[in-house]
């Protein structure tokens, strides 16, 4: 099994490449079930879950290339099969519900395993069976499976979500595209990759109307026609990397890098006492001082600070000059990498959702193990800080969600490699 040593104490200086958008990718991807003609996705991340995807893709008969070393992916669904997304396939990610939207549209039924993903909460998939049944679907949960029935077609409706869902709003976006009269979709998330994914669709023929905002509106379409779509950048990516400049000292620049994509974060750097500044390329970021400044940080959907980015600002704030206080409003089992982080010598008590984080001059390096994606990166940024070597195992993980993360780390002077145990 492969896991990452780092050594710790060296400051970094370079550019890192921004990827495209994960969370964009697997979303985008579905939506060639809502048409039989091509679909390009261009600036795709080339990550374990996109292959996931494209593995599921094509067992519901899709067809799914991947060109220029993964950066492309052509997609067609001319013909779909058996519309039967399997639990071997669903259970390895959560994203893998966002087929129920588009099949049920395009072929009027579909049968979807429930899905599985990192284990860091519940994340039911109720708001996804309400919105089909809003919009005239029979569903039925059994067996483990979701199984969706329109006979006679979508039909435009009201959804309102209770809570704010990206996947469900997705979902319902995607489904409504080819559903009769006009949807409208309220209290919808508004991050980017909700407004990228709008932005494919109407590329494809799509009418909708609202996208960033709390309130969407789609007026069906017979149907929807191929289109290439350009993959946004990852803000999680380029929160990331804009993280290990702070911790670690140096300056780094993101290439693609947007400020409006983090700017609930970058606000919070820049309190903290993180230089963020904007380039001709991306985004330029370093530490004012020898430590930063302790703040408090609540996550929150977008624009507020990104539960995905928590685990990685906690790593951070182990090294600042004070105390500071984490709230987990998103998910409830997010803070796994508390304990693996303490093994580094930071002081972090979690009661609930809070986390109360007392920084300390200095890190030390330690044998950890990830527990999901996101922890996996914030041992990684808390590694580069250290005293010292750590080891990180299970990094599986972080292969869902960081594409070459030890050659864009050591390109920039960290001391970084992957072996296998």
């Amino acid at each position: 099994m492969d896991a990452i040593r780092v050594r710790g104490g060296a400051a970094l200086s370079g550019q890192i490449p921004i990827a495209g958008a994960k969370n964009a990718c697997l979303a985008l991807m579905p939506a060639t079930l809502l048409t039989d003609e091509p679909l390009t996705l261009t600036n795709a991340p080339r990550l374990s879950d996109i292959r996931t995807m494209a593995t599921l893709l094509e067992s519901l008969g899709a067809e799914v290339a991947s060109l220029q070393d993964g950066r492309v992916l052509a997609l067609a669904s001319h013909a779909p099969g058996v519309p039967r997304a399997d639990y071997e396939i669903v259970r390895k990610m959560r994203a893998s519900v966002l087929v129920l939207g588009p099949l049920l549209a395009r072929l009027g039924h579909a049968e979807v395993s429930l899905p599985g993903g990192c284990a860091i909460g519940a994340r039911p998939v109720d708001l996804h069976q309400m919105a089909m049944e809003r919009l005239g679907a029979e569903m039925e949960l059994r067996d483990g499976y979701l199984h969706a029935r329109a006979p006679r077609g979508l039909r435009g409706a009201v959804i309102d979500f209770p809570v704010v869902s990206v996947g469900a709003t997705e979902n319902a976006l995607m489904a409504a595209t080819l559903a009769r009269g006009t949807t409208v979709i309220r209290n919808a998330a508004r991050e980017p990759e909700i407004v990228d994914l709008a932005r494919c669709l109407r590329a494809m023929g799509a009418r909708i109307d609202g996208e960033g905002t709390s309130e969407i509106t789609i007026e069906g379409v017979d149907a929807l026609h191929g289109a290439t779509h350009r993959v946004v950048p990852d803000r999680i990516e380029l929160g990331t990397y804009m993280l290990a400049p702070a911790i670690a000292g140096g300056e780094v620049e993101c290439l693609g890098g947007r400020l409006e994509l983090v700017s609930a974060f970058a606000a919070k750097l820049e309190q903290a006492g993180v230089e963020v500044r904007e380039t001709d390329t991306g985004l330029s970021v370093r530490r004012t001082g020898d430590r930063v400044r302790a703040v408090d940080v609540e996550t929150a959907p977008f624009p507020g600070f990104p539960t995905d980015l928590q685990a990685q600002m906690m790593a951070l704030l182990a090294t600042a000059h004070g105390t500071s206080h984490l709230e987990e409003r998103i998910f409830e089992n997010r803070f796994m990498h508390a304990p693996e982080l303490a093994r580094m010598g930071a002081r972090i008590e979690v009661h609930g959702g809070t986390a109360t984080v007392t920084g300390v001059e200095r890190l030390r390096g330690a044998p950890v193990m990830a527990t999901d994606l996101r922890a996996s990166v914030s041992l990684i940024l808390a590694a580069l800080a250290a005293e010292g070597e750590t080891l990180v195992r299970r990094v599986y993980h972080l292969d869902r969600g960081y594409e070459r993360l030890e050659a864009k780390l050591s390109a920039c002077g960290a001391e970084i490699e992957r072996i296998r145990e």
